[in-house]
Formats: structure tokens, sequence, C-alpha cells
């Protein structure tokens, strides 16, 4: 180890539970983070620092000015430049540590890449805002047998719960169904940035454990907290469900679905269109459009407003359409200027 190598890690290292074993086990390790959001861009700044060997960042989504205020890798240029959040938190994150190999994936996690987004992880963090992602982390971290810590945060309230397959409950265990009553969303009720860096921290503390050898250490706990009202909580995690679908009877639903409708964005007043998988000329596409409305366009996606409804595309052929939250307009708008 060099010098300035052990310089930079070495008040982690001083920490006895860690030490310079742990470091050297965190320097070999992978973490997948899924969704660079509030909670993801917390949870990215503070593995990379620690010296995590390779960190991956999937996001769907690009830097909009409503994020600055609690997605906290992210500046105002990145806004005005529309860079999807990934590659604007990688490009922040090398500024942070060169040493960090740091990998990008601007895409939705889906059935269909997988595989591809999450494998070789060593831990998988959550930073997502939808029930039916997590459970398709969670069919993966079970099947495969990868950690994984939930997190989720709205308004001033905050959760994270780690899944150890084999060890713990898994979040099915802890969750069956999804909700049945409509919820609250950053869009209806808000949410502060302190919360949400309070839970990014947990996950990553957590995520730090399990990566440097020290699983061991992981609070079986579920904590909550309201910051704003109280009270703060851990409680014990309830025990492996003996019937459980997934933990139990190994039946991965999620991984087998191989198609996802259209979803709405959490806080976006959007709907993303994720079920249209076709590579996309921007270039020609930007030449079609000129016409129909207002056209910015960068090496990672093209930004279309009409007048009335704002569609950004991705090469890939994904969507997110600002201005509705209804998934039939969308689709139809979508329809209107790409086609079926």
């Amino acid at each position: 180890m060099s010098d300035s190598h052990a310089s930079r890690y070495s008040r982690q290292t001083r920490f006895a539970p860690l030490g310079p074993d742990g470091q050297a086990r965190l320097g070999r390790s992978t973490a997948v983070i899924v969704g660079c959001g509030a909670l993801g861009t917390v949870q990215a700044a503070l593995l990379a620092r620690a010296g995590v060997g390779t960190l991956r960042l999937v996001d769907r989504d690009y830097v909009e000015t409503s994020n600055l205020q609690r997605q906290v890798l992210y500046t105002e240029a990145d806004a005005v430049a529309g860079i999807p959040k990934a590659e604007a938190a990688r490009r922040h994150l090398a500024e942070a540590n060169s040493e960090v190999n740091l990998e990008t994936r601007i895409s939705d996690l889906d059935a269909g890449n997988v595989e591809e987004l999450l494998g070789g992880a060593d831990v998988i963090l959550d930073g997502t805002d939808n029930f039916e992602t997590r459970m398709l982390i969670n069919d993966f971290s079970v099947r495969d047998g990868v950690p994984w810590i939930y997190g989720a945060a709205v308004s001033s309230y905050g959760i994270a719960m780690p899944v150890l397959p084999g060890d713990s409950a898994c979040f099915r265990c802890v969750y069956p169904e999804p909700p049945t009553s409509a919820q609250p969303t950053c869009e209806t009720a808000g949410v502060l940035g302190p919360m949400t860096s309070v839970i990014g921290s947990i996950q990553a503390m957590e995520a730090i454990k399990i990566l440097a050898g020290r699983a061991g250490s992981v609070r079986r706990k579920i904590f909550t907290a309201d910051l704003w009202n109280g009270p703060v909580r851990e409680i014990a995690m309830p025990a492996r469900e003996a019937n459980c679908p997934t933990c139990a009877r190994r039946e991965f639903v999620h991984l087998d679905s191989k198609r996802r409708t259209p979803v709405s964005l959490c806080g976006r007043n959007a709907v993303q269109i994720h079920e249209r998988r076709r590579p996309l000329d921007l270039v020609a596409l930007a030449g079609r459009l000129g016409g129909l409305g207002t056209v910015r366009a960068n090496e990672f996606a093209l930004r279309f407003d009409d007048g009335e409804h704002e569609m950004t595309v991705f090469p890939d052929g994904r969507a997110i359409i600002k201005g509705t939250t209804d998934t039939g307009v969308a689709r139809s708008i979508y329809s209107r200027y790409l086609g079926n």
C-alpha cells in the first residue's frame, strides 16, 4: 500500500473493528447502487470516499433543478445541461476519489437487464422509489445470495433495513404484498434533505460492514425515524416467514416477468415509458422533431418540448414524459412522436 493510499484512509483504518484488513477488502469489493437520487447520491459519496473498489451506478433519470435540494452530488450546471444522474454522479465522484473504478448504467432496472446491471455485486443498495423494483432486487438477492440494503424516505420519515439472504428475513417476508391504498410521495408530501441523508448514511454504513468482511456486525434491525416530529427507533427484524414465496419456496416471479408497464415517477409529474426498448438514432430524431417544438440534445439524451409536454428520450428507446401522471396520455405522446 502506498503512503498516499494509506494516508487517504488513515482515519478509517484506525477504527479498530475495520482496520487495514477491512480496508483492503473494501478495495477489492463491488457495490451496486440502484437509483442515484436523494438516497443514492449519499450512498455513492460515502462509499466512493471510503475506498470501495468498484462502484456501479444505475439510474434511468436526468438531473433537474428540483433535485438539488436533497441530491447531494449534483450542481446547477448538471441540471441546466440535463446530464443523466449516473453520469453526473460519476464525474463528481471521480474528482473526490480517482482510485475507485466507477461504472455507469444509464438504464432502468428490469427483469431483462437485471443480470447485467446487478451481476458481480457484493452488495446492492436501494435508492429506488417503487415497490416493483425493490421486489426485483429482492428476487435477485435471494436467488444469488447477494446482500442488499433497503431504504426509503418521504416527508420527514425514513426507513432502512438490511436483507442478508439465508440469514435474515427477506423483503417479501416483511412486505408480502404491495400497498393497497395510496401512499404519500415526494410529490404529495414533500421530502426533507436531512432525512434522506440519514437513511442513505445508514445504508452506506451497513454496506461498508458487508464489503469489509464484517457482516456479523450488520444490525438485524429495521431503523425508522421522523426527524421533524420524532421518534427515532430500531425494532428487531421479524423471523423469516416459513412459507415466504421468495426465500422459502424460491419462487422468483419478478425475475421471471419480462415486461413492465409504464410507471409514474415520484415527485415528478411524469411517466416513464420503458416497455418499448429499441435503439434510436437521436441525431435523426432531432431532425424529425425540430419543426414540431423545441429540441435540446447531448450525447446521452434528447429533450423535446411541444409546448404542452416535455419528452426526454434515451438511446435505448426509453422516454420520460413530463407534464402528466396518466400513463395512457404518456403512451399517446410517445406514439405520436416516436411511433409504436
